[in-house]
């Protein structure tokens, strides 16, 4: 630090905070520690008893807390997303656009085990709106070495940390099973519930198909939708281990590929994920359990933006929702803003 005249601290970067008083009025920084003083700012100064001023000396190699939290935010930001200006060293940035938010947590990790610095993030492979915030950085002290944060951009690694993936209008085919629904002996509930889920995310339904309880039928039905055009084929109930549930072998049927049957998520064990191959293409083909007709969130909830952004899941990214796949059931639901699937 060193002191100088107020009338000369111009360009200056204020070392402390500076407090004005006005009794029954105000009592609170009028300028906060970090800021860098304006012209408009010297009578402000001289106001509240300023004379002299405690400064920031600049020095070769040393960055200003705002200017190493620019570092910080260039390592973040992407397409899509937008930042606010820095104070004392806290940017924050925002989505632009809806989509799926991804983090590089391998390269995000590096960075906050440097110290002195720090990037928080939202939780990542979960649907954001536009102006949702995304992240925030802060630099811990006032002033941090420039070499410190060329550390930091090596850290980070040559892609942005954060990214936001848009939604894809995967025309879907639903397939609903069951002898019970097919003969009219109940209603079907199940695809008024997954419409509602699709239209979340404005995805076409080419249609549904209510079939009974053959496999072939069930395999049939399938193989008409991905015929017609459809990217995405979500069958719906036979998903237990009763002799009649057929779903899950008429999906093998199909000759996809069965990534998982089973997923370490309440509710949503008995979820089955499958890929087609049609020309080049993967098509997710899902068998969703009965909870995914009455429950509020399910395993569906978590793996339904990840597949509409594009994503090919595998048997790890599944079983990674074990630690926090326990919904609790609150009353009044407040997903994505807890901690079911984080």
């Amino acid at each position: 630090m060193k002191l100088i005249k107020t009338e000369d601290a111009v360009g200056h970067v204020l070392c402390h905070d500076i407090t004005q008083i006005i009794p029954g009025v105000v009592k609170d920084a009028v300028f906060r520690k970090g800021h860098i003083v304006r012209e408009e700012d010297i009578p402000v100064l001289l106001s509240v008893g300023k004379e002299h001023l405690y400064v920031w000396e600049k020095k070769e190699g040393i960055l200003h807390e705002d200017e190493a939290a620019e570092i910080l935010r260039d390592m973040c930001l992407n397409e899509n997303m937008s930042a606010t200006d820095p104070k004392e060293g806290k940017i924050e940035i925002l989505a632009e656009s809806d989509g799926l938010f991804k983090i590089d947590t391998n390269g995000l990790n590096r960075v906050n085990a440097l110290g002195e610095m720090m990037i928080a993030t939202r939780h990542g492979n979960f649907p954001v709106k536009q102006g949702d915030k995304l992240a925030a950085t802060r630099i811990i002290p006032l002033v941090i070495e420039e070499e410190k944060m060329e550390a930091a951009k090596k850290a980070a690694g040559e892609k942005p940390l954060l990214s936001i993936l848009p939604f894809q209008n995967r025309k879907t085919g639903i397939v609903t099973t069951g002898s019970e629904v097919a003969k009219g002996r109940i209603e079907d509930a199940f695809g008024p519930a997954i419409r509602r889920k699709l239209a979340e995310y404005r995805v076409e339904v080419l249609g549904q198909k209510i079939v009974g309880d053959d496999m072939e039928e069930i395999t049939a039905a399938i193989h008409t939708f991905i015929k017609d055009g459809a990217e995405m084929v979500l069958c719906t109930g036979g998903m237990s281990v009763d002799p009649d549930d057929r779903t899950p072998g008429a999906i093998k049927a199909t000759g996809a590929q069965i990534v998982s049957y089973g997923a370490p998520v309440l509710p949503g064990a008995m979820f089955l994920l499958a890929y087609y191959q049609k020309d080049g293409r993967q098509i997710p083909v899902m068998g969703l359990p009965g909870c995914v007709m009455y429950a509020k969130r399910t395993i569906f909830d978590l793996v339904l933006p990840r597949v509409l952004v594009g994503e090919v899941l595998c048997a790890e990214d599944l079983s990674q929702y074990g630690e926090g796949g326990l919904c609790l059931g609150c009353e009044v639901c407040t997903f994505p803003n807890c901690g079911f699937g984080k």
